[in-house]
C-alpha cells in the first residue's frame, strides 16, 4: 500500500563514477510512477538534510537531471556524518514538516547503518514512512549483493592504469623497473584484485598483487619483487592501501579518523618503494591514484553505469509496492554472457558489515588472485559510458542548488 506523501534522497561516503546514475534512476522513476507528489534532495548527505540544505528537485532542468547519468562525484553533494541519537529525533520531524514518507539513502557500509537506524527512528515515533537503501561503493564490500554499483568504473580504471604504466615501463632503458600502484580498499582487496584484469598474457603487468585479506610479509615482499624482476626485468606491483601485518596492523595509517572511528590510510605504495630502493637497489616510482579511482566517469563502464541507474530505479518500485527497511542488491545469473537481477535484503542485516574478497580467490603464494575471480571480475568493466565534450573536456553537468531550495 503506498503512502500519501512526498521522497527525499541523499548520498553520503565517497562518491563514484556512476553514483549519479542512481539518483537519476530514483528521480526518474519516482516521477514515472505519477505519485502527485515531489521529491525533494538532501544537499550534503545527512548532515545536510539536518541543516536544512534541502531542494525540490521537481525545479531542476531535466536535460541536468539526464546529464547526472554520465557525470562523476556525488551530485547531491556528501558527508561522513555519524548521527546521534537527538539528531535522528530532529530527523523525523523534518520529515514530518514537509510530508516525506521516502527516504531513498544512497551509500555504502556506514550509510546503511544511517539509513537503518532513519528506519527504527521513524517506527519508534509512530511516523509511517518507507527507508530504502541505495548501495555503492568502489570498494565493493556490501554483503549479499554480488557487486557494488561505483566498483566495475574503479575496477576498469585501474586495470587500464595498470596495463599503460606497465607498457610504459617496459618499453624505456631507465632505472625505474620496478612500479607501484596503491588502491583503495580499507579492509577488503576487491578493486586491488582489479588489476589482474588488465593481463592479456603470463608475463603482463601486474606482475605482483598484495591484499589486505592476507597478512603482508615484508621478507617474502621483497623476495617476491627480486623474483620477477630477475626473470622478466621489470616489476608491476599493486598494493592496498589497507594491508596489515600478520597482527592485524595496517602498515600505513595515520593518526587522524573520520566520523565513523575509520582511520586514514595513505603512504603505503610511497613507503615500499623507499623500502625497496634500500633494500634491493632498484629504483621504483609509487604512484598513488587517490580520489582518481572514483571519479574517472571518461572510463566509466557501461555495464556498471546501467546498475547503477537500476538499483535507484528499483528502490523506488519496492517502495511503490509497500516494502520498508530494505537495501537494493544485484543479483547474478549468468556469467557469460553476463545478466542479472535486482533483489533487496534487510537492512539490518547490511548495517556496518564488510565482505571481504574469498581467501580460495587468492593465490596459494598470497600476491595474485586465481581464475575465480577474474571471471567474476570481467563483466562488470564491460562497455564504456559515452561522455559529451565542450571544447575537449568532459562536459559533466551540476544541480543547481539555488533553484526550488526548501525553507524550513
Amino acid at each position: 500500500m503506498r503512502l500519501e506523501g512526498n521522497a527525499i534522497i541523499a548520498q553520503s561516503g565517497g562518491p563514484t563514477a556512476v553514483i549519479n546514475n542512481s539518483i537519476c534512476g530514483v528521480i526518474q522513476q519516482w516521477f514515472a510512477q505519477n505519485t502527485g507528489y515531489t521529491i525533494y534532495g538532501g544537499v550534503g548527505g545527512i548532515k545536510g538534510l539536518l541543516d536544512g540544505q534541502i531542494i525540490d528537485l521537481s525545479k531542476q532542468e531535466i536535460a541536468v537531471i539526464d546529464g547526472l547519468r554520465y557525470t562523476p562525484s556525488a551530485g547531491l553533494f556528501s558527508c561522513r556524518y555519524k548521527v546521534s541519537d537527538d539528531d535522528q529525533i530532529k530527523l523525523v520531524e523534518i520529515f514530518k514538516k514537509l510530508n516525506i514518507r521516502y527516504f531513498f539513502y544512497n551509500g555504502g557500509n556506514d550509510s546503511m547503518d544511517t539509513a537503518y537506524r532513519t528506519y527504527q527512528a521513524a517506527q519508534a515515533a509512530g511516523y509511517e514512512m518507507c527507508v530504502i537503501g541505495v548501495p555503492k561503493t568502489v570498494d565493493n564490500d556490501l554483503p549479499f549483493t554480488d557487486h557494488c554499483p561505483g566498483y566495475g568504473s574503479a575496477a576498469k580504471y585501474l586495470a587500464a592504469t595498470v596495463r599503460e604504466t606497465g607498457m610504459d615501463m617496459e618499453c624505456i632503458s631507465t632505472k625505474n623497473k620496478v612500479v607501484i600502484t596503491e588502491a583503495m580498499g580499507r579492509n577488503a582487496g576487491w578493486l586491488t584484485a582489479a588489476g589482474a584484469l588488465a593481463r592479456r598474457h603470463a608475463d603482463d603487468a601486474p606482475h605482483l598483487i598484495y591484499l589486505p585479506e592476507i597478512p603482508f610479509k615484508l621478507e617474502k615482499f621483497l623476495s617476491d619483487v627480486e623474483r620477477v624482476y630477475n626473470k622478466i626485468g621489470f616489476v608491476s606491483i599493486i598494493v592496498s592501501e589497507g594491508i596489515v601485518n600478520e597482527r592485524g596492523e595496517y602498515f600505513s595509517a595515520g593518526d587522524k579518523v573520520d566520523a565513523f572511528g575509520h582511520k586514514q590510510l595513505s603512504g603505503v605504495g610511497v613507503s615500499l618503494k623507499n623500502i625497496i630502493e634500500d633494500a634491493i637497489g632498484i629504483s621504483c616510482r609509487a604512484n598513488t591514484l587517490g580520489s582518481a579511482q572514483r571519479s574517472a566517469a571518461h572510463y566509466a563502464s557501461l555495464c556498471d553505469a546501467q546498475e547503477a541507474y537500476g538499483v535507484g530505479a528499483m528502490a523506488v518500485q519496492y517502495a511503490m509496492e509497500g516494502k520498508n527497511g530494505l537495501m537494493v542488491i544485484i543479483e547474478r545469473l549468468n556469467d557469460s554472457p553476463y545478466y542479472s537481477q535486482f533483489g533487496a535484503v534487510p537492512l539490518e542485516s547490511v548495517a556496518n558489515v564488510e565482505k571481504k574478497l574469498p581467501l580460495d580467490w587468492i593465490t596459494a603464494d598470497g600476491c595474485d588472485v586465481t581464475a575465480d575471480f577474474i571471471k567474476y571480475g570481467r563483466p562488470l568493466i564491460e562497455g564504456r559510458v559515452i561522455v559529451p565534450e565542450k571544447n575537449g573536456m568532459p562536459d559533466y553537468v551540476h544541480l543547481d542548488f539555488a533553484r526550488g531550495k526548501v525553507t524550513l
